[in-house]
């Protein structure tokens, strides 16, 4: 199987229940081969949950959804110990988290101490209870849904988990074209049994090795460093990107690099995922904003790239 034809499969297979949304798809798959998880961002009734359920189908991978409530309990997701009337012993139950591809619904609407559940599990690969820890299935990701931060009953997500997400996609409306297409789709019920497994596991395997292989030279390390430093030092954001967004810059772009059939990294493929990395791990200074002399973070990271030359 030639590695680079993984994304059109994926997308295409993604499509029959998906309209539009292939620069999207393809941002879900070059975070998930980079060992990452993803915040798809965007109003309610964008197809966030639709993609998710698609995605993990066609890789077929076990895929669980949780809802996120104001209501809900951090051990409604990692589980816990419950008492066996049989055995007469405490057995822990696995949440919903134990899966390859978690559907966090909605995640900002649960209180922080629930988001920050899924702290371990994303950095560790295991989760921990009472002393007991388990560990989660390989391969791992969060795909988790938010909406925008102006809606009501919403809670903002803390710099630190937001830090583990590798990417955050934004979904917007879509255009009139598509949209008539959406409309007309749904018209008769959506089955997403038509979305048929493309890749097999030794697929996957392959998939994950080549992106570990591919070759990042010490001019693209150094030009991502002084990106960092560029973050850190201007005076509209009062928190910069992190090592771990940069780390997880990298590898994002190796990822990259082996769906388009290459095994090195370009700079025009950090440039490419600057944006869906970086800019929802920078904090934007408080005064700066309320002068008005901030503008979103997307377009400073766009100035940044702007004043950084990359190496030739």
């Amino acid at each position: 199987m030639v590695l680079i034809d993984i994304k059109r499969k994926i997308s295409r297979e993604v499509g029959k229940v998906v309209v539009g949304r292939e620069s999207e798809i393809g941002l879900i798959l070059t975070c998930f081969l980079a060992r990452g998880h993803v915040l798809l961002e965007g109003v309610p009734g964008t197809s966030k949950t639709l993609l998710a359920k698609a995605f993990s189908k066609c890789l077929g991978l076990s895929y669980k959804r949780a809802q996120f409530t104001p209501d809900m309990l951090p051990l409604d997701i990692i589980g816990g110990f419950i008492f066996n009337m049989k055995t007469r012993e405490f057995e822990f139950k696995q949440g919903p988290i134990f899966t390859n591809i978690l559907l966090a619904d909605e995640i900002n609407r649960a209180a922080p101490k629930v988001q920050s559940a899924l702290l371990e599990a994303m950095q560790e690969l295991q989760v921990t209870v009472e002393g007991y820890t388990g560990k989660l299935p390989s391969p791992f990701m969060v795909i988790a849904t938010q909406n925008p931060l102006d809606f009501e009953g919403v809670y903002p997500l803390p710099e630190s988990e937001l830090d583990r997400f590798m990417m955050k996609v934004e979904f917007g409306y879509p255009s009139e074209v598509i949209e008539s297409e959406i409309i007309n789709r749904n018209l008769t019920e959506l089955n997403l049994e038509v979305v048929e497994r493309v890749v097999s596991q030794k697929d996957l395997s392959e998939l994950f090795k080549a992106v570990e292989s591919v070759n990042v030279s010490k001019e693209i390390l150094d030009y991502v460093s002084k990106l960092a430093r560029e973050t850190r030092s201007d005076g509209r954001i009062s928190l910069g990107a992190s090592p771990r967004a940069m780390v997880q810059l990298v590898q994002s772009a190796r990822a990259n690099a082996v769906l388009e059939g290459r095994d090195y990294v370009t700079p025009e493929d950090i440039k490419s995922l600057a944006r869906p990395v970086l800019t929802h791990r920078i904090k934007l200074d408080r005064s700066a904003s309320l002068k008005g002399i901030a503008p979103s973070p997307a377009v400073i990271i766009q100035q940044v790239l702007d004043v950084v030359t990359p190496p030739r």
